[in-house]
């Protein structure tokens, strides 16, 4: 899903040159503070345990395919979400409310993974543990859950702390924020001065998929 780590400064290899922090000036101060703190030290735990922290450390690497640093905090974040009950405002009807079924799936994970290998999650290959993930995804039910489910809670997590996070607005070249500054050149590939090329657009999977017809299309 991603490529993290970046530098050519900062933007990786898709936007050479692009730093999202170096628009900051043109947030609002309330934007500002809010942001550029997920750039500080990770807040403490609050909700997970030490055992809870360690598989969902592993199973958002996995996710999101970080496997160096600098990582997005994404455990300390959601974790700062679920002490606060900053949820989604609504579960599914068939799964607990998210943070015991935070609590639950990260339990089960575990379990699963003692009786495939005999260790916890944390403690597997990337490679075993991307194949317990892999067959979590295919499969219809996991230990009594409706698979998707189980998959929605974690990538829903996931991605709304990567995503929010200014490292990963450096990847995908977002500026941040349109407020106060806005937009003047509107169109497709008609860029702002301050945006910056992607140098390989041939690898845009929305691209890919439009050519494939796979996909949705707008």
């Amino acid at each position: 899903m991603t490529a993290l780590p970046l530098d050519p400064k900062d933007g990786g290899g898709r936007f050479p040159g692009f730093d999202a922090q170096g628009q900051s000036q043109h947030w609002d101060r309330v934007t500002q503070g809010v942001v550029l703190a997920r750039l500080g030290r990770p807040t403490d735990l609050r909700f997970f345990t030490v055992a809870e922290e360690a598989t969902a450390r592993a199973l958002f690497d996995q996710l999101l395919d970080q496997r160096h640093e600098p990582r997005v905090p994404v455990v300390n974040m959601v974790d700062a979400r679920l002490a606060e009950d900053q949820t989604d405002g609504w579960h599914y009807e068939d799964m607990e409310p998210d943070p015991a079924a935070w609590r639950s799936t990260l339990a089960e994970l575990d379990a699963e993974a003692r009786e495939r290998h005999e260790r916890p999650f944390a403690e597997l290959s990337w490679e075993e543990q991307s194949l317990l993930l892999t067959d979590i995804q295919a499969a219809e039910k996991w230990r009594g859950r409706p698979a998707s489910r189980v998959w929605s809670l974690w990538t829903r997590y996931a991605c709304t702390a990567f995503y929010s996070h200014p490292l990963a607005w450096d990847e995908i070249g977002f500026a941040g924020p349109a407020y106060p500054r806005g937009y003047k050149n509107l169109g497709l590939n008609a860029r702002e001065p301050f945006e910056v090329a992607d140098a390989r657009p041939a690898q845009d999977p929305a691209e890919h998929n439009a050519k494939s017809g796979t996909g949705r299309r707008r």
